[in-house]
């Protein structure tokens, strides 16, 4: 169920909002991935910053897709200067 969800949300670039252990979290979600362990995690970017962070499917609950808003995701293509 979560799978179809998520995959739903980054195929039309949609905002997600769930509960990630005690604390509210809303991402761009990017990548659905198996690591070694054989756990499920989706990588996204938290929105109003830079960082891509990985979250675990089994600490994820009350997910929401916030179809209201959608994202562009963010490709850098020119180096920045310094």
């Amino acid at each position: 169920m979560k799978t179809t969800i998520f995959i739903n949300a980054i195929r039309t670039r949609s905002y997600l909002r769930f509960l990630y252990g005690l604390q509210e979290i809303y991402i761009e979600p990017y990548y659905i991935t198996t690591e070694r362990s054989g756990k499920k995690v989706i990588y996204g970017r938290v929105k109003r910053t830079n960082e891509i962070k990985k979250f675990e499917y089994e600490k994820i609950v009350n997910i929401r897709v916030l179809s209201n808003s959608k994202f562009s995701p963010v490709i850098p293509i020119i180096p920045q200067a310094c």
